[in-house]
């Protein structure tokens, strides 16, 4: 969502956040943190197996271990379990804050970005994309191997696109950009912390674990999305906007998508 606002002056959610109390108290931000994560892969393995069930021939008489391991190398099941996990995500994310007596808009940070903002992003973005890319080639890693067997199974390539470029990243964003960057940015944007000290914390924190939850990735990929979390963030604060996050998402997941349907046409 663009503002064309050039001059806009740049957001500081952390400086925003220290003129009210926090949403959560600390031990609300640490069990906030854990049941989020915890909270992800349960619904992850909820629309593997309900996609799962609706999905694979032989479901009925599938004990709930087959519908987990042959549904998580589907492409069709995947794609319909991104998308119902999402759903998931979206809906508890939103009752949380709800019940926290916070304000959505606010406290997502779902506001419009200037456009010269969001250029300068998508070109930072561009450079990581192009260094990332020249480092696996010469490293000689296959970092989208995972996707071959649901490329391979998969009803319709269309569908994996969408769950992957699209709708996988809105959730992503949501939760680690989201929900958990704020809740940590808010215990340490005080009076008694420097003016950034809680932007920082929450993008390295929120980082690590994205980088983490990322299971299907080796220890090169890991460290690369790493980085491309802390640009995420860097785009979170820089633009006072999650939107930018999510768009910066897309157009990454959205390239690698690309250039791993170029290599195997």
């Amino acid at each position: 969502m663009l503002k064309p606002n050039p001059t806009m002056t740049v957001n500081n959610d952390s400086a925003a956040q220290s003129n009210h109390l926090p949403l959560f108290s600390r031990l609300g931000t640490l069990l906030l943190v854990i049941g989020m994560v915890v909270t992800f892969f349960i619904s992850q393995l909820i629309g593997v197996y309900i996609a799962g069930k609706l999905l694979l021939p032989a479901a009925k008489n599938a004990s709930v271990g087959d519908i987990f391991f042959f549904g998580s190398n589907d492409g069709t099941v995947v794609s319909i379990s991104i998308i119902i996990g999402c759903l998931l995500l979206v809906a508890i994310s939103v009752l949380i804050i709800r019940l926290r007596g916070g304000d959505l808009r606010q406290y997502l940070a779902l506001k419009p970005f200037s456009l010269a903002v969001g250029v300068g992003m998508i070109g930072l973005l561009v450079i990581f994309m192009i260094g990332s890319q020249a480092l696996t080639y010469w490293l000689d890693a296959s970092p989208l191997a995972f996707v071959d067997p649901l490329y391979q199974s998969v009803s319709s390539v269309w569908l994996l696109v969408f769950a992957m470029v699209i709708v996988a990243p809105l959730y992503e964003e949501l939760i680690f950009r989201g929900i958990l960057w704020s809740a940590i940015a808010e215990q340490f944007s005080s009076s008694l912390y420097s003016e950034h000290r809680g932007a920082i914390v929450a993008s390295f924190v929120t980082s690590l674990i994205f980088a983490v939850i990322h299971l299907q990735y080796g220890i090169y990929e890991i460290s690369t999305i790493v980085v491309l979390a802390l640009i995420f963030c860097y785009a979170r604060i820089k633009s006072g906007s999650l939107w930018l996050p999510i768009l910066l998402h897309i157009i990454n997941n959205g390239a690698a998508m690309g250039q791993y349907l170029a290599q195997v046409a």
